[in-house]
């Protein structure tokens, strides 16, 4: 998660345990509009064997059904749009869900899979989906088809272009970097913007310019688009969406002393200026 950076400084921020893993979580988000519940992303998902969950350290405590539900006040059947920034495993894996329909004389049928949010369009770039379906050596193993086919058999996947807005001030750009064909957000509305960087800059501790994950099929040009982006977020004060960070995943984004840094988002200013 930290490529070339030293373990001697990336252990200090994220402790890892004894099979060197770190905390990491998939923090999705909803927006909701007149018209629309859109969710973005669908985290890592629940079709996971006993023996996978193990090797991840996977640790859920609800169901994303059950969270949508705790959080939002949602059903599955309430979102009308899933957007999907790529369809890596850890993005795309609640898009479906496993089944095991009883059959007659008791016995089980193999699994199925179907698509969990069942009135949704979702949406995945074109270029992302052609990649998924002949993935890179090196991001083979983030590709399952499970979390994308039965969309694709249900005619409720729909192919976008590189940049396009499903509603306004919302805008889905594709950035190369993480990969040729991952898409970043922005949501901007009443003058203020949240960014989602998806996998560009996973933590908060990876907003420093040189702190990129191992995982990027091209770093120095994330790194390039780390040096444009962020003075801009700063700038604006933009409200910072990390995907993965499991402490603080909305935070502002400082430059002190020519240090950059990521502050997290308390909850009085949550109040003042996203309520």
């Amino acid at each position: 998660m930290f490529g070339v950076v030293p373990r001697v400084l990336w252990e200090r921020v994220t402790p890892p345990d004894e099979l060197n893993r770190v905390r990491l979580n998939m923090n999705c988000v909803l927006v909701e509009t007149p018209t629309e519940r859109i969710l973005i992303e669908t985290g890592i998902g629940e079709k996971w064997t006993e023996k996978e969950a193990g090797i991840y350290g996977i640790e859920r405590k609800r169901t994303f059904a059950e969270s949508l539900r705790d959080i939002a006040g949602l059903r599955p059947e309430d979102i009308t749009i899933v957007i999907n920034t790529h369809l890596h495993f850890d993005h795309a894996g609640g898009n479906t869900l496993s089944v095991t329909p009883a059959v007659a004389g008791g016995a089980i049928e193999t699994s199925a899979t179907t698509p969990q949010f069942p009135n949704a369009r979702y949406l995945v770039s074109k270029s992302e989906f052609d990649h998924a379906q002949t993935p890179h050596e090196r991001d083979r193993a983030s590709y399952l088809p499970g979390n994308w086919q039965p969309l694709l058999d249900a005619g409720q996947l729909e192919l976008m272009p590189e940049t396009y807005e499903p509603v306004p001030g919302l805008t889905i750009r594709q950035i190369r970097g993480h990969s040729e064909t991952m898409q970043t957000w922005q949501l901007t509305r009443g003058g203020r913007t949240l960014y989602g960087f998806a996998d560009l800059i996973p933590t908060r501790h990876h907003v420093p310019p040189a702190w990129i994950i191992g995982y990027d099929l091209y770093p120095t040009e994330t790194l390039a688009f780390k040096k444009q982006i962020l003075p801009q977020a700063i700038r604006e004060e933009w409200l910072c969406l990390f995907y993965h960070d499991p402490d603080a995943p909305v935070c502002r984004v400082t430059e002190s002393e020519g240090r950059i840094a990521a502050v997290p988002f308390t909850e009085s200013e949550r109040s003042d200026r996203i309520g």
